[in-house]
């Protein structure tokens, strides 16, 4: 099932525990706007290429939308709808004021030079300029883009604007972008995860740990559960995977995958299958990579009592419903990997007062909010007598439909 499919089956299901009215659940469901737009720049030889790229602005709400901007060559419409949505709920559940929004340029931007990518950056900022801005709708980096990416839009916004660094997040430091936002999405998801342990009379420094993706979120959450004690014992990416029972030295680790590039022929663990490692033996799987990772096909020989999905849409429903009946706890993607849209959240902030923090107030601010979110997930769980999945949903899905009705949708 493809992420609109799940994501939409997701909040039906919420919207029925809810007692939602037919009316306001189709009003929630459908975009606030979607844009389309071509870019066309002239390549390094001269010649000139299109490229078209999408916004779509699902709710405000509860505050300006906010979501990433990514350059993927399969980027349509479907998919950005999903995540645009995907991003309502998710910063609803962490409550923080913003809607969900989200972004992305059909290319393959390995096969662009970087200054073929700024120019399509400030294209595509000419074309939105007048549908963004500080109070309505703020992108992030995502899949394909990064903190330079973010640079050339934030440029291109202020030649229209005026000096405005809070049009976007993500951005280079040195331009007003938040100390701690690298680590943000691996911190949060350590966060969420002790949250849940705790829950269970569970600690970190007890547990054995399966981390797939070793990416930015993977990397950092691998980090930090082994700082904390934790034993990781298999991680895996896209250039394979190790394996120690032991654990593995996870700064070792990365030196190794910087010099190399790559996590095999590493010294202090043996190389396994990368479609193993889900199946491996641990007590928490995280997968960080992909979505549908976890399908029917392997469900039924997961071994892992925890999973936390770092990355989004990892578990399909079909799965889903196999774990939930072996009794396997899934935190779900849109609280556990919250935490980086919500140091997002704090560098809009710092950049609206023009007073920014140091990383020690944004960690703590970051483990407050992912810790009380648990807290209201979990009460929403006990009142609908549901899954954390569904605790989720009808946290957030409540708490914009009561926004919604609040500001008179009906009128």
């Amino acid at each position: 099932m493809n992420a609109l499919a799940a994501t939409n089956r997701n909040f039906r299901q919420a919207a029925r525990i809810l007692g939602l009215d037919s009316k306001l659940e189709k009003s929630l469901l459908i975009p606030f706007r979607e844009i389309k737009v071509e870019c066309t720049i002239p390549k390094d030889d001269g010649t000139l290429v299109s490229y078209v790229g999408f916004r779509v602005q699902h709710d405000n709400a509860r505050g300006p939308m906010k979501g990433g901007i990514r350059y993927h060559h399969e980027v349509d419409l479907d998919e950005v709808n999903a995540l645009a949505q995907l991003m309502t709920w998710k910063t609803a559940v962490a409550d923080i004021p913003y809607g969900g929004a989200k972004g992305g340029i059909g290319c393959k931007p390995k096969d662009l030079s970087n200054s073929e990518l700024e120019r399509l950056t400030r294209v595509f900022t000419q074309k939105i300029h007048d549908l963004i801005g500080i109070n309505t709708d703020v992108p992030a980096p995502d899949m394909g883009t990064n903190a330079q990416t973010m640079a050339w839009i934030l440029d291109e916004y202020s030649k229209f604007h005026g000096h405005s660094p809070a049009i976007v997040t993500g951005k280079p430091i040195d331009l007003g972008g938040s100390l701690g936002r690298e680590a943000a999405t691996g911190r949060g998801v350590l966060y969420a995860m002790e949250a849940l342990l705790a829950e269970h009379g569970k600690n970190i420094k007890d547990l054995t740990f399966a981390v797939q993706g070793f990416g930015n979120v993977g990397a950092w959450a691998a980090k930090l559960i082994h700082e904390r004690g934790g034993k990781v014992v298999a991680v895996s990416d896209i250039t394979g995977a190790v394996k120690n029972p032991n654990g593995l030295d996870i700064a070792a680790l990365l030196d190794h995958k910087e010099a190399t590039g790559k996590l095999i022929d590493f010294s202090g663990g043996d190389v396994m299958n990368s479609d193993a490692l889900l199946t491996h033996e641990c007590d928490v799987l995280i997968p960080c990579a992909l979505g549908g990772v976890l399908n029917r096909e392997n469900a039924d020989h997961i071994k892992a009592k925890f999973i936390i999905e770092a990355a989004n849409h990892p578990t399909d429903p079909e799965a889903d419903e196999i774990l939930s009946k072996k009794g396997v706890v899934i935190l779900p993607d849109i609280y556990a990997n919250a935490g980086g849209v919500t140091v997002s959240y704090f560098e809009w902030v710092q950049n609206i007062q023009g007073f920014m923090w140091d990383e020690e107030k944004v960690n703590m601010e970051l483990k407050k909010y992912m810790t009380k979110a648990f807290h209201n997930l979990k009460n929403m769980c006990q009142s609908h007598n549901c899954n954390l999945r569904m605790g989720a949903f009808t946290l957030g899905v409540n708490r914009v439909a009561r926004a919604t009705i609040l500001r008179g949708w009906e009128a």
